[in-house]
């Protein structure tokens, strides 16, 4: 059991990191990646709602959906509610703890509520059919995942501003650059070379 769980928070922290491996969350990940501190901020609040989140989704599933056979119809309109409310939580709980962390994330923080990777979690856990702790661990590891992913940029953006990029790269090209080679090297850890 604890050798499973320990495979499950591995592959989505690194094999199948929702932002290198699965191509979701880029709009935070590029936005808030600017400073560290603020991509910590945002990584543990994210972290937070997906495993809130994973956990609503599998008793959302098991206990409500298909008992009663709704899961085509009103799995994804169920989902969206509980992150709503979840992010809606979260965002009350910056803003009292830390102002200046709230007004660093600007519009960023509401939009964890249309983050993919947090539908990405919830629509998953069922496909996989983990249990209650399973879902937890997948949607804390889902979390430190993306949080890794926003930590690596922001340290790396913040050397590039101190570094001597040719004029064509700044901005935004270097950083879609950046991103394209750090999801090359988290391939690596699915033991595929790139093409």
């Amino acid at each position: 059991m604890l050798k499973d769980l320990f495979f499950i928070i591995v592959s989505t922290v690194l094999v199948n990191n929702f932002v290198f491996s699965r191509f979701l969350g880029h709009c935070p990940f590029l936005g808030v990646s600017n400073k560290t501190e603020t991509a910590v901020g945002m990584g543990m609040a994210t972290t937070f709602v997906l495993t809130m989140t994973a956990v609503a989704a599998y008793f959302i599933q098991s206990f409500i959906l298909e008992p009663f056979g709704l899961t085509p119809f009103l799995q994804i309109v169920s989902f969206i509610l509980v992150i709503a409310s979840l992010v809606q939580l979260v965002e009350m709980a910056v803003l009292k703890i830390s102002p200046a962390l709230y007004n660093a994330f600007g519009i960023y923080l509401p939009l964890i509520t249309t983050n993919c990777i947090v539908m990405g979690v919830a629509l998953l856990i069922p496909q996989k059919g983990y249990n209650l702790i399973e879902s937890t661990i997948f949607g804390l590891g889902a979390g430190l995942g993306f949080t890794l992913a926003l930590v690596l940029m922001s340290g790396i953006r913040e050397e590039l501003e101190f570094s001597d990029v040719p004029e064509a790269l700044k901005g935004p090209a270097i950083v879609f650059i950046t991103a394209g080679l750090l999801a090359m090297i988290f391939l690596g850890f699915t033991g595929l070379a790139p093409l």
